[in-house]
C-alpha cells in the first residue's frame, strides 16, 4: 500500500466520522425529563411515610420524648398532606395509577389513628 492509499483511506474514514457526528438527530424524548414530577412526588411521600414509621419506632425505642414525637409527627404529617394535595393539583384529582397506589397506603391520619387505638 502506497502511502497516497493511506492518505485517501484516513480522508474517507475522517469524512465519515465528521457526517456521522454531525448528522445525528437529537430525539425529543432526550430532551424530556426522564422522571415526572409526579414521580418525584410520590418518591417524596414514600419517604415521608417511611419517615414517619422510623418516628413511631424510635418513639416506641424511647430514643424521642413525647412532646419532641408529636412535634415531629405534626410536621411530617403536614409535608404529607402538602405533597398529596400536589399530586392531587397534578392529576387534577383524577384517578391515575400513582393516586391510586397513594389510596391503597395509609394516610397520616390512619397511621395516628392505629397508633392512638394501639396505645389505648
Amino acid at each position: 500500500m502506497s502511502s497516497v492509499d493511506i492518505a485517501v483511506a484516513c480522508v474517507l474514514l475522517s469524512a465519515v466520522a465528521i457526517f456521522f457526528i454531525f448528522n445525528v438527530k437529537v430525539d425529543e424524548s432526550d430532551s424530556a425529563p426522564h422522571r415526572t414530577k409526579l414521580d418525584q412526588l410520590m418518591d417524596r411521600r414514600d419517604a415521608i411515610y417511611e419517615n414517619l414509621r422510623d418516628l413511631r419506632f424510635e418513639f416506641r425505642a424511647g430514643k424521642f420524648s413525647e412532646h419532641d414525637f408529636e412535634e415531629i409527627k405534626q410536621s411530617l404529617e403536614v409535608e404529607a398532606a402538602r405533597v398529596l394535595a400536589e399530586m392531587d393539583q397534578l392529576t387534577g384529582g383524577a384517578p391515575t395509577p400513582a393516586t391510586r397506589q397513594a389510596s391503597m397506603r395509609q394516610t397520616p391520619a390512619e397511621l395516628a389513628a392505629m397508633e392512638k387505638a394501639r396505645n389505648s
